[in-house]
């Protein structure tokens, strides 16, 4: 039993001389560290040469000092006596060397290993045979891969995820602690990586953080993975799953397409959620203890500390993600639009009688095709526009107006009898009123200012006005004076007046009397 533990414990380098795994830790922490063999060697009392084979067989290794060090003894006992410096000849040697560079290859579009292999036997004519070369290519990703290997093509995928603990800021007016999200964000090939932090998952929030990796990584994708929380789909399915509404929209704009996480399938997401734990390492740690006032001061320690993670050397290979990015990945992005994505919300409305709907969020209203009067139809509208539709045929698209009780017409919509209507204002009244004389323009403007609503007086100064055609224009003029002395504004007084020929007062017996002062009159220029 002591003879097997000690086994376990030890591996034999050479013979008559045994090492600890723990000393052997120690070593490829303090090489890691950037400490000279030199030092290694003294401080650990082991010789030169002891030290130079296990920093070689770690560097053949291609594993992270923080996946060695998670190992225990008997692991890692083993994983050295399967590798050592002596049983990898110069050949082999020769093609690990290769390796890294093939692997960048491999990341664009219709590059293959057999390919790979040609290029490697053309300079290397001892080189292994293709079913060699692929195999020791497949021990060597796994070894430099630990978490499961794929290999990703450039400008094809985006992976996006929540890490699963919150961060969180301090309200500065109630000093309230206030939980936020960790989005994460990475490209397969380059393994480039964006994350910021949010205030929920729902999906306005979801959607802005993945166009901000877009516009982070200045280009798009082909396909968007998202894991399958609500926010991306509604209802999964291994075979057509129901992408959300709002992120398919994004997709659209964006000229790109989603391809939600199969559902058990842990291979698809492995890759982001590998980087969700690099990250717990490099930023979340920093972050935990440090108080945050605003999500702005927040993100902007977050992206400093990734500036560091994205142009950390990758494990086992001479280039970071950042120097991966730019040199392989970034010109395989398509363009991105020059219009950031507007979220869109809908609404439904029957079509009035004057052809126009409801927006209901802002009560005012936007003209449709005269066609569809009663026809009841969906707006969809963001910040800038409201468009309509009816039957999936977008009808009309409008600039969205946040003024309540305001018509918004294209004059092409409406039958040609409806035209007219649709450019009446108070302010066309008034000056259509004064240019007769400014009495009856007096006159109009009290019928429109003794209602809750400018439009309710619309008709009564229509029915005015269109009296001078009927009755002669001095007639409207003296009806419009003595009913300014009656002082009741409504479109039947004028008519009595007339039909009574009360107008016919012969005015310049009369005293002049001024147009009445009143404080609640706002004047012509209100209108305008």
């Amino acid at each position: 039993m002591l003879l097997a533990h000690t086994f376990v414990q030890k591996t034999r380098i050479m013979a008559n001389k045994i090492t600890d795994m723990s000393k052997i830790r120690k070593v490829i922490k303090f090489y890691c560290d950037g400490k000279s063999k030199l030092f290694i060697s003294s401080y650990l009392s082991l010789s030169r040469n002891t030290v130079k084979k296990y920093i070689s067989l770690f560097e053949v290794l291609g594993l992270s000092f923080e996946l060695i060090d998670k190992k225990t003894d008997a692991e890692l006992e083993l994983l050295f006596s399967q590798t050592t410096v002596e049983s990898i000849s110069p050949k082999l040697q020769t093609l690990h060397s290769f390796f890294p560079k093939m692997e960048r290859e491999l990341k664009k579009v219709g590059v293959t290993i057999q390919h790979m292999w040609e290029q490697y036997i053309a300079i290397n004519l001892d080189g292994y045979r293709s079913s060699q070369f692929a195999h020791h290519y497949k021990v060597w990703s796994k070894r430099v891969n630990p978490v499961m290997h794929m290999n990703h093509k450039a400008g094809d995928k985006m992976y996006v995820d929540y890490a699963g603990k919150t961060l969180s800021i301090i309200e500065n007016d109630t000093g309230e602690i206030k939980e936020v999200q960790f989005f994460v964000a990475i490209l397969g090939a380059s393994q480039y990586t964006y994350a910021e932090a949010s205030m929920s998952q729902q999906k306005e929030d979801f959607v802005t953080s993945v166009e901000n990796a877009m516009r982070f990584y200045e280009g798009t994708p082909a396909a968007i993975v998202p894991d399958n929380l609500k926010s991306a789909v509604i209802k999964s399915s291994r075979f057509e799953p129901t992408i959300n509404e709002t992120l398919a929209d994004l997709a659209e704009h964006y000229q790109t397409t989603i391809l939600p996480a199969r559902a058990y399938k842990p291979r698809d997401k492995s890759l982001v959620e590998g980087a969700v734990k690099i990250l717990y390492r490099r930023i979340y740690v920093n972050l935990k203890e440090t108080k945050f006032f605003s999500l702005e001061e927040l993100n902007q320690q977050i992206w400093d500390l990734l500036d560091t993670h994205n142009s950390r050397k990758l494990t086992g290979r001479p280039y970071s993600r950042k120097e991966l990015f730019l040199e392989d990945e970034k010109q395989k992005l398509r363009s991105l639009p020059q219009e950031r994505f507007e979220i869109k919300y809908q609404s439904f409305a029957t079509v009035m009688q004057n052809g126009h709907v409801q927006l209901s969020q802002d009560k005012n209203y936007y003209s449709v095709p005269y066609q569809y009067v009663k026809k009841k139809a969906k707006l969809l509208y963001t910040k800038s526009t409201v468009e309509i539709y009816y039957k999936y045929n977008r009808i009309a698209v409008h600039q969205r107006n946040y003024k309540p009780y305001v018509y918004t017409t294209i004059p092409e919509h409406l039958a040609s009898t409806h035209q007219f209507v649709a450019q009446w204002s108070a302010a066309r009244f008034i000056d259509w009123a004064s240019s007769i004389d400014e009495s009856v323009g007096e006159y109009i403007m009290q019928i429109i200012e003794s209602r809750n609503h400018p439009e309710q007086a619309y008709k009564s100064c229509l029915g005015i006005l269109n009296f001078e055609k009927k009755v002669g224009k001095e007639r409207l003029i003296n009806a419009c004076k003595r009913a300014l002395d009656f002082k009741i504004y409504n479109f039947k007084t004028i008519q009595n007046i007339l039909e009574n020929n009360l107008d016919h007062i012969d005015f310049d017996q009369e005293p002049q009397q001024e147009l009445p002062i009143h404080g609640n009159i706002r004047g012509k220029q209100y209108y305008n």
